[in-house]
């Protein structure tokens, strides 16, 4: 039987058959040695191929292989350096939930997160959340960061996921896709799945107020179909890949060399550099350096940019 994965517990994977049915499944022992380094080498979206249950029930069956991906999400695992940790396969879109205070996301995790997202080839929609409770000059600071991101290419959307403001141009972003919702513990992502899915009821939490950090609702993966835009009727399928909260985004199986490349705008740029093989840090001639200077590249991008070079020169994770 094949199906599709449609949550992740940590122990148990949920797969809906092709017909409809629900089963909880294993993975075999032996199937995490085929070289895959992962700490979840099944992921939420992945079509599989499963045994019959025991019994003919609905518990007991195995997933004996993985079948082809388009693509995934991948980063280092936290505390693993040597593995990856798969956040989702087969999606058509990531929307990654930005807040610029309470908390702050910082403008690295975002980057690496873009990287990644690029690497693999999927596009992503920034959501940022909480305009609510923000003062002026947060207001103008988030401003500015819709109108960087949006400059080199990336579609921007700004809510309120606590008042409903926004949401309804998010949803119709999301109808006919398979989306990953992602973003910092705290950023307001499970409340924004509650107003755009009523019946995931999903739980939240207060923000830690000594901290001003989040604190993890969400525990496991899981994949929630989304209702067509304003109760319309819609042969179209779309769903939302809801995650556990991530504080740090290791980037993960990146050559040193390719890191520009996931830098729209660096890449770009770094084409009218002298040297092929620009890493566009103290060669000269280098034309990032020069956009940098004129501020045709912002500070922010190439700060994000240099991390993820150390990273490679570590060969950890730095947060």
């Amino acid at each position: 039987m094949t199906g599709l994965v449609i949550k992740n517990t940590g122990s148990w994977y949920v797969v809906k058959t092709d017909d409809g049915q629900l089963f909880d499944c294993k993975v075999k022992g032996n199937f995490r040695l085929k070289g895959i380094r992962s700490t979840n080498p099944v992921a939420v979206g992945d079509r599989v191929s499963i045994t019959s249950p025991f019994g003919g029930g609905q518990e007991g069956a195995f997933i004996t292989e993985i079948l082809d991906r388009k693509n995934y999400i991948i980063r280092k695992a936290s505390n693993l350096s040597k593995q990856s940790h798969i956040i989702a396969a087969n999606v058509d879109m990531a929307a990654l939930i930005v807040t610029v205070s309470h908390p702050e996301t910082s403008t690295t995790f975002i980057d690496r997160f873009l990287a990644s997202a690029e690497a693999y080839r999927v596009p992503v929609l920034l959501i940022f959340n909480k305009t609510d409770i923000y003062t002026d000059d947060e207001n103008r600071y988030l401003q500015a960061l819709i109108t960087l991101y949006e400059s080199i290419g990336y579609s921007c959307l700004r809510c309120s996921a606590s008042t409903g403001e926004g949401v309804n141009e998010i949803h119709q972003a999301l109808v006919g896709k398979t989306t990953l919702l992602s973003g910092n513990s705290g950023v307001g992502k499970t409340t924004l799945l509650n107003r755009l899915i009523p019946e995931a009821n999903a739980k939240t939490a207060e923000i830690s107020t000594t901290h001003d950090t989040g604190m993890h609702t969400t525990t496991f993966s899981e994949m929630y179909s989304l209702p067509p835009f304003n109760a319309q009727r819609s042969t179209l399928n779309s769903y939302i890949i809801d995650t556990p909260g991530i504080k740090g985004f290791g980037t993960f199986d990146m050559e040193r060399t390719e890191v520009a490349h996931y830098f729209r705008e660096i890449f770009q740029i770094g084409q009218e550099c002298r040297f092929t093989d620009c890493t566009h840090t103290t060669e000269p001639h280098c034309a990032v350096l020069q956009a940098l200077e004129e501020h045709r590249i912002a500070q922010s991008r190439y700060a994000s940019y240099l991390s993820m070079l150390e990273d490679k020169d570590a060969e950890k994770y730095r947060k």
